[in-house]
């Protein structure tokens, strides 16, 4: 079969763009960084890299991308495959009045077994597929069926390749039945109905007779010309008359095939798919129907393409960047259906595996934003004032000012380099930042406790740990009030075993650590010593999850164990 390129079209795939993504629970070194390498990457390929977040942004960086001026990155929870990233098919959306035997011919065309039809505004009215042509074919109709299905005289001139001499294309057959004129006309007289459809040959008695009965069409023949007297007489009573090439058996098996599709179409409960449906949920719902091919719409039923079968497979899988994270319990959901291309982090090696090798960049310091600083000056990237506010802002947050025991002596100098390029002076930058994510009175206890807020697997245990920071000791301890009994829930919810928050005291260098959990308290004690008091533990000089908590935890319970 041939292929129409007017009726059906391939949607082409604009390149995939490439998403740089941070942890689940972004703070403002993950934000920072997926931004910033995100320019670096479309600087150096002129591709597309677009920053993403993968859950809700703290106080602290929504204060860091305002005083630069950065847009927000678009939230993204979930990348598996979707129906956007399959090949879909764009069919020239036919009209519900199109006529049976003109969709056979665009399904020939264009190579389909299904055809989407829409109003005039490309709103999907319903579908009809080759089997519902089929069906219109051998199925049983009683001799009205062209009036019942309200089928226009434009329907049956194209179909009988005929020419209307009288009457206009757009006139409905509105009542009356199909009628062949084999009988005498003094016989005929006593079968013809108003508004009939008379299909006849070269008799004028006949033609005369049917007019006069008030047949609302006459088709004639064989090419036999109308005289001049009929077509008068037609005019006169409101008779539509059509000539026709084909003879009196062809015009009688193929007039069915002039009636409007959307008598035969299916309209309820139609199977359709949106661009952000996912293909796992796709599948499922394809393996429940025979049918070979799927409307696309949006939300407003806008009819946008089709999709196949067979086309499931080719679904391109999105491509990612991580930032600041390499264990899969921190990742967004769907990781495992994504292509990782690269990893850029500064924590420890983690659970996060991948298909085959990519580029991973781990270094011992106190932020990712230090690495990204370094990737610039190693490609001879300039880095703008933006960008270099927002790697400084990174590393002053994860590295609490240079406080945290992470804090490398290369943190503290690019940071101070990358301060002199935004034009801003790191201490009172500092003071204003924390000041802005330490706000936590009029925030709910979920958006405190989750702002960063990362899952570990140690040994048998899934343990949670927390980080509030403060520069306001008194707040930290009204924060433990609140942050115990929700904590207590969280532990239900997120099926974990412990949960730890570390309430930092940034300028007094010490963190107020809450357990929650059987045997919390005890592993604290065991890991840190000193005794815990209303289900805290006093630790000074303890600032740092990555460095200095997470790895004596560990290796408290490995000794346990």
């Amino acid at each position: 079969m041939r292929q129409n390129r007017d009726l059906a079209e391939k949607k082409e795939l604009p390149e995939k763009p490439v998403f740089v993504i941070g942890h689940t629970n972004p703070d403002t070194d993950s934000i920072c960084s997926a931004i910033a390498y995100a320019t670096l990457k479309r600087k150096i390929t002129g591709k597309r890299y677009i920053p993403k977040r993968a859950g809700q942004m703290n106080l602290e960086t929504k204060y860091v991308l305002k005083r630069f001026n950065v847009d927000t990155p678009y939230y993204l929870n979930d990348v598996r495959r979707q129906v956007k990233d399959m090949e879909v098919n764009y069919f020239k959306p036919i009209r519900g009045c199109l006529s049976l035997k003109k969709a056979w011919e665009r399904m020939e065309d264009s190579n389909v077994v299904t055809l989407p039809v829409c109003t005039e505004e490309g709103v999907l009215e319903g579908i009809i597929t080759e089997g519902d042509i089929a069906e219109s074919y051998m199925g049983m109709y009683n001799a009205d069926v062209l009036s019942r299905a309200q089928t226009s005289y434009k329907n049956i001139v194209e179909t009988l390749n005929g020419e209307l001499l009288v009457g206009t294309k757009e006139d409905i057959l509105d009542h009356g039945k199909i009628l062949i004129a084999a009988a005498n006309p003094d016989t005929l007289e006593e079968f013809i109905d108003e508004g009939d459809v008379i299909i006849t040959g070269n008799r004028y008695e006949t033609q005369l007779c049917a007019i006069e009965m008030k047949a609302g069409c006459v088709i004639v023949c064989t090419g036999s010309k109308v005289s001049k007297t009929i077509v008068m007489m037609a005019r006169e009573h409101g008779c539509h008359i059509i000539e026709t090439p084909y003879d009196t058996f062809t015009v009688a098996r193929l007039i069915n095939q002039s009636i409007p599709i959307d008598f035969f179409m299916k309209k309820e409960d139609l199977v359709t798919f949106q661009l952000n449906d996912f293909i796992d949920d796709v599948k499922e719902t394809m393996t429940k129907y025979r049918h070979r091919d799927f409307p696309v719409v949006d939300k407003d039923n806008n009819f946008l393409g089709m999709i196949s079968r067979r086309k499931l497979l080719g679904a391109r899988k999105k491509r990612l960047i991580l930032v600041d994270h390499n264990e899969i319990s921190q990742a967004v959901d769907g990781l495992e259906d994504a292509e990782i291309l690269e990893i850029i982090d500064h924590h420890r090696i983690g659970s996060l595996e991948t298909v085959g090798p990519v580029y991973f960049r781990n270094q011992p310091l106190g932020c990712t934003a230090t690495i990204i600083t370094q990737m610039y000056r190693e490609n001879g990237v300039e880095i703008d004032p933006t960008t270099a506010g927002l790697l400084c802002s990174a590393i002053i947050s994860d590295t609490l000012m240079y406080r945290s025991p992470t804090c490398t002596p290369l943190d503290k100098s690019t940071c101070e380099e990358l301060a002199q390029i935004a034009g801003i002076n790191v201490e009172e930058h500092a003071k204003a930042m924390f000041r802005a994510g330490s706000d936590f009175g009029n925030r709910k206890d979920e958006e405190i406790f989750y702002q960063d807020f990362k899952k570990f697997v140690m040994g048998e245990k899934s343990v949670g740990i927390g980080q509030l920071s403060s520069m306001d000791d008194k707040e930290l301890l009204e924060i433990r009030d609140r942050m115990f009994p929700y904590a207590q829930t969280v532990l239900q919810t997120d099926h974990l075993d412990i949960i730890y928050v570390m309430l930092t005291d940034i300028l007094g260098e010490a963190s107020y650590l809450l357990c929650v959990g059987d045997g919390a308290d005890e592993l604290a004690e065991t890991a840190f010593g000193g005794t815990c008091e209303k289900e805290t533990l006093y630790l000074p000089g303890v600032v740092s999850r990555k460095k200095q908590l997470v790895p004596t935890l560990m290796v408290t319970l490995q000794q346990e164990g």
